[in-house]
């Protein structure tokens, strides 16, 4: 008799889950990245290329802001002085979504806080969000290529 109970409570929370999730229905995270924060990306950037025995996929400087940044595999490298990355670091992971407006309208509703953009980025638009757990994650969506 337990165990009936515990199966139809955990049904409806299944049930109310799918019923939210329909509402944004097409948004999808298509890549996580770990994010590794380094003073100087020649020396990183070539480690961890044969390390992960792949090639980097991307490579970009920001100056305005002192960052240079270059991806190999699932790997963010992010480099600058210290004070530089300083307000960086508490950001945990990146991830690489489909749509960024639908996104930041699901973690608003779920009460996460933008903590800075949407902003114009070199590979599309990012933004910057505390989730209600207290985890900080960058979610970028790059731009199209036609």
């Amino acid at each position: 008799m337990c165990s009936g109970l515990l199966r139809n409570e955990k049904h409806k929370y299944f049930e109310n889950f799918t019923l939210n999730k329909k509402e944004f229905s097409s948004m999808k995270i298509l890549q996580t990245l770990s994010r590794l924060y380094v003073t100087d990306l020649n020396s990183a950037l070539e480690f961890y290329k044969e390390l992960l025995g792949e090639p980097a996929t991307m490579h970009f400087e920001m100056p305005q802001i002192g960052l240079e940044l270059a991806q190999v595999g699932n790997v963010l490298l992010i480099a600058g002085s210290e004070e530089t990355l300083k307000p960086f670091r508490r950001t945990q992971a990146t991830f690489l979504v489909d749509s960024l407006d639908e996104f930041r309208a699901y973690l608003e509703e779920k009460g996460a806080e933008i903590l800075r953009g949407p902003a114009r980025v070199p590979t599309g638009r990012n933004m910057t969000v505390k989730h209600a757990d207290g985890s900080v994650i960058e979610y970028v969506e790059h731009l199209k290529v036609i």
